[in-house]
């Protein structure tokens, strides 16, 4: 977990909401250097961190208006804002999120919009023998696995997982690849599982695979920290590769809403305005993500 100067109010907010929830430690928070002046915060799903941060960063240098993100999994973030975390836009990977979201009364249900689509995809380390699986009726992951797990996100919570389980449902390889689940806090987690060598299977995001490709230089932001600790800090490289892709009917559509939230400042407004621009656009689709609307000019 990692804290980038996060205005005090901000900061103690978003903890206290976090333990609340029992999820501190799934926080991943970043933001500009200083927090003075106009600035929003932005919690969203784990899987946009990388893409996010860069539109987020083009949001700035446009309008001046900063932003502090936190990425988590889209279950603990919303309950950290039914908590009292400090959000004024709120972005899941899945919409049972939104609508729990909406339920709750927590956010702007006139300023929701589905921003974004994803593909759900099977993962091995860059060094693993397998190279192409072909994901389809009887997919027999746990044979696959050997005595090794399959990396995934908590499949009762996390979108991911959530999807996931659906898929190896629709498959027929629930049953036995169930048992061989490494189950994580979020999808990012799940990535580094497999990139270090700890799980020799994954399933995520396809941009969580292709984030890893486009840190770049921008590698120190592309870290999950699981315990405290330099030495904890895992560095999500291209060390993975993307071995097989699931059928987009084997789970629901891979969704992304976004919306601001009840206590939303009014510089969100602008910000939500610029997610649906050409430039977030541009942005979001060299991460790999399907842009759901027709974009702003």
């Amino acid at each position: 977990m990692q804290f980038d100067r996060l205005d005090p109010a901000e900061l103690i907010s978003l903890m206290l909401a976090a333990l609340a929830g029992g999820a501190l430690y799934a926080i991943v928070a970043t933001s500009p250097p200083s927090t003075q002046g106009k600035h929003i915060t932005v919690l969203a799903a784990a899987s946009m961190q990388n893409a996010l941060d860069d539109v987020n960063a083009a949001f700035t240098k446009n309008t001046d208006v900063k932003v502090i993100a936190g990425y988590a999994a889209s279950s603990a973030l919303i309950k950290q804002i039914a908590q009292g975390a400090a959000a004024d836009v709120f972005a899941s990977a899945n919409l049972e999120w939104m609508d729990f979201g909406s339920r709750r009364k927590l956010i702007k249900d006139d300023t929701r919009v589905n921003l974004l689509g994803n593909q759900l995809v099977l993962i091995a380390p860059k060094d693993s023998k397998l190279d192409s699986v072909a994901i389809g009726p009887n997919l027999d992951l746990a044979t696959l696995a050997g005595d090794g797990s399959i990396a995934v996100g908590d499949v009762r919570e996390v979108p991911v997982g959530k999807y996931a389980k659906a898929a190896l449902e629709k498959l027929g390889a629930w049953q036995a690849a169930a048992p061989k689940l490494a189950m994580a806090i979020n999808t990012r987690v799940a990535l580094t599982m497999v990139a270090r060598g700890e799980a020799p299977l994954g399933i995520v995001y396809t941009t969580d695979a292709n984030g890893a490709r486009y840190c770049g230089d921008r590698r120190p932001r592309c870290v999950e920290n699981l315990r405290p600790g330099p030495s904890a800090a895992a560095e999500v490289s291209a060390s993975v590769k993307i071995i097989g892709t699931f059928p987009a009917d084997s789970h629901p559509a891979i969704v992304y809403p976004v919306a601001g939230t009840l206590t939303a400042k009014p510089e969100a407004v602008d910000y939500l305005a610029y997610l649906r621009s050409m430039t977030a656009k541009a942005i979001f689709e060299q991460y790999g993500f399907t842009f759901l609307l027709q974009p702003a000019s």
